[in-house]
Formats: C-alpha cells, sequence, structure tokens
C-alpha cells in the first residue's frame, strides 16, 4: 500500500517505502507512464542488499497531485521534500525507462545529498544536436514523441487513444500492443513481470492520462540542467536489444556525464534489464553509499 504526503506548496505525493530500517537509502523513480509501486525484482534486490527502497510517483500519477508544466528537474524539489519529511538525508538513486532522466536530474541539483545514481534504460536529452533521438526506437514511440513535439493537444489525442486501449489491457494485449517495441528478450521477460507491468500501467493511469502527458512535454524540452554538470558518481545500465530506448542514448550519456561508468549487456533489451540486472544496478548504488562514508 502506497502512501501519501502533502507538500509545502499543497500537493500530494504518492510513494513507496519498504521500511526497511537501514542506514542506506535508495530512491528509484518509475518509467513512463507508470507510479511508485517498484517490481519485485526491485523490491526483492534492496530487501537482498539491506538497502530502505522508497519510489514517488511522479505528479499527475496515481495519487500525486498534477503539476502542469513540470520540467524533468521538478523531481529534485519533490524528493527533497520527500526526504526532508522522512529525516533521511543522504541517498542514492535509479530511474529505469522515462525514470532515469529523473534519477540524473536528482544526481545533479542535488549533489551534497545524491551519492551515486544510474539510468537503467533511461533516455538522453531529445535536444541533444549530436543525437539523433528517434533512431532505432520501434514505430510506437516515435509516433509518441512526435506527437509530444507538437504540443499538448495533440498529445493528448494521442495519449487518449493509448489509454483506451491500456483500459483492458491483459498480458497478451500488452505483448501484441508492445509488439513494435519488444525484441525478443523482452517479449521472454514479459512474460514474467507482464502481469506487474500491466497492474503498474492500470494504477498509474487510475487518476487519468495527466502524468504521462507531463511526462512526454518534459522529455521533449531543455531537463532544467546539463548532464555535463554532475559530479556525483554515475552508472548508465544499457541493453542492446533495446528497442524503446535505442543503445545510441545510453552511450550519449556515456560520453557527456563526466566520469560515468557503461554497463554494456550484449544480451538485454528494456523490460529484461529490470528482470535481470535489478541485483547489480542496487548493489552498485550500495557500493557508492559506502564508499560516501569512509572519509
Amino acid at each position: 500500500m502506497n502512501k501519501t504526503l502533502k507538500l509545502d506548496d499543497g500537493r500530494t505525493i504518492d510513494y513507496f517505502d519498504s521500511e526497511l530500517k537501514s542506514e542506506y537509502v535508495v530512491v528509484a523513480h518509475h518509467g513512463t507512464p507508470g507510479f511508485g509501486d517498484p517490481s519485485h525484482k526491485e523490491r526483492e534486490a534492496a530487501e537482498r542488499a539491506g538497502v530502505r527502497l522508497l519510489a514517488l510517483s511522479r505528479p499527475g500519477y496515481h495519487g500525486s497531485s498534477r503539476q502542469r508544466g513540470r520540467s524533468v528537474s521538478s523531481i529534485a524539489t519533490d524528493v527533497e521534500m520527500v526526504l526532508d519529511r522522512l529525516g533521511i538525508e543522504s541517498f542514492a538513486t535509479y530511474g529505469v525507462s522515462g525514470g532515469g532522466p529523473h534519477a540524473l536530474a536528482c544526481a545533479a541539483l542535488l549533489p551534497s545529498r545524491v551519492k551515486g545514481a544510474a539510468s537503467v534504460s533511461g533516455v538522453a536529452p531529445y535536444l541533444a544536436p549530436d543525437l539523433e533521438f528517434l533512431d532505432g526506437m520501434g514505430a510506437d514511440n516515435i509516433e509518441e514523441f512526435q506527437a509530444a513535439v507538437l504540443g499538448e493537444p495533440e498529445l493528448t489525442t494521442y495519449l487518449e487513444a493509448a489509454q483506451h486501449q491500456l483500459k483492458d489491457l491483459t498480458l497478451q494485449s500488452l505483448l501484441d500492443g508492445l509488439e513494435s517495441l519488444l525484441s525478443k528478450v523482452d517479449v521472454e521477460a514479459v512474460t514474467v513481470l507482464g502481469e506487474e507491468i500491466v497492474e503498474n500501467f492500470r494504477g498509474a493511469l487510475s487518476s487519468g492520462i495527466e502524468g504521462w502527458i507531463d511526462d512526454d512535454l518534459a522529455f521533449v524540452k531543455s531537463w532544467g540542467f546539463d548532464v555535463e554538470e554532475i559530479k556525483v558518481p554515475i552508472r548508465i545500465f544499457q541493453g542492446e536489444k533495446d528497442l524503446m530506448v535505442p543503445p545510441s542514448h545510453g552511450v550519449w550519456l556515456k560520453d557527456h556525464i563526466p566520469g560515468a561508468q557503461f554497463a554494456y549487456f550484449v544480451e538485454e533489451g528494456h523490460i529484461s534489464m529490470t528482470l535481470n540486472q535489478s541485483d547489480n544496478v542496487i548493489k552498485w548504488l550500495l557500493e557508492q553509499l559506502k564508499a560516501s562514508k569512509v572519509v
């Protein structure tokens, strides 16, 4: 069961808290669409590592109030307010897919608190002049980003149709609907995580598509920070068989974030990264948390 907090500006934030008693805290950022409900693979990895796992639902998703016009950078303020309320000072963070930029935002804007951040199959900036953002993406993602570039009215029309398809989503219709975005390894991963993905989509859109709209609009404008100014340890996790966020995105992030480590998996796709690499993500973040205490 997720909890809610009333923020200083009057908005409500919905969040997951494993409540594990640990000095080590990791904040997870969900994909798009999605909400703060980590998969069993993520929860189990955190429990094995002995870290307390938190996950915020971004504004407009599930029980979180909408924040119209938000940028990727806005998440740092929300995370800081929630952690202040929970009495947590330092943490590590990761984001999967659409959550990747939000984890990087925390690293860029909260450098005194973030001890390490990981982007897992995360997108690079749409406005990057040296990246062909859409190259290698499946057709559905290309159409969605093109609608976002046209503006909120066009994107809303596009996502309303998508929401209608998700309303009666099943495992089989999920596989059919994501056909252009799933490599073979991801089809196999969906058969394992599919029911959780279906429930996450339903929960994310239970209050409407506003969070999804605002995520997409935030991705195609300035993120509100420059990744080249990030100074905390960063690791980029990227699968070669990813059709949702192609390898060129991970390579771009690796090349533009100073000192970023690059974990490249030739046999992984997009969804399979959560299935197979959650332990590695949490383990690396825990190493950064422990290293920060050895001063």
